[in-house]
């Protein structure tokens, strides 16, 4: 029985290891946005002005649209740029990583290198949509 085993200089850095490293640190930093969204909700005055669901729902994506309909009295610190960017990093992150997802799991059942080419480009073309679609979203959303 061999043991194929090959230190790091021999493997080198491909594409393929940077996208693995990329899903494993975007999901860490999910986790951490949400965590910052949820905190900054307490701090914010959710604990006493929101259930436990309105305070989750803004944890997982910072939208003004999430709080305009709570019972919070001013709703102005709430909507300023830091938790657009909040809002935006976590989308980007999320989009990202879900794609990518998408085509490890594709890969393993489209061998041909054409399949995979159009796979990956239609990826490509998913990410660039659904980034704008939510950032959109996210900047120009006006509660009435």
């Amino acid at each position: 029985m061999s043991d194929r085993k090959l230190d790091f200089k021999q493997r080198g850095l491909n594409f393929e290891m940077l996208m693995w490293i990329f899903t494993r640190f975007s999901a860490l930093g999910m986790y951490l946005l949400i965590l910052v969204g949820i905190i900054g909700a307490m701090v914010m005055g959710a604990r006493t002005h929101m259930n436990m669901a309105d305070v989750l729902r803004w944890g997982f994506m910072p939208n003004i649209s999430h709080v305009s309909n709570t019972e919070l009295v001013d709703i102005a610190p709430w909507e300023t740029i830091f938790w657009q960017l909040i809002g935006s990093a976590l989308l980007l992150l999320a989009v990202s990583h879900g794609v990518h997802g998408l085509v490890s799991i594709v890969d393993d059942y489209i061998t041909t290198p054409g399949g995979r080419k159009i796979v990956r480009l239609i990826s490509i073309v998913m990410v660039a949509f659904f980034s704008l679609v939510g950032l959109g979203i996210l900047w120009n959303y006006k509660p009435f």
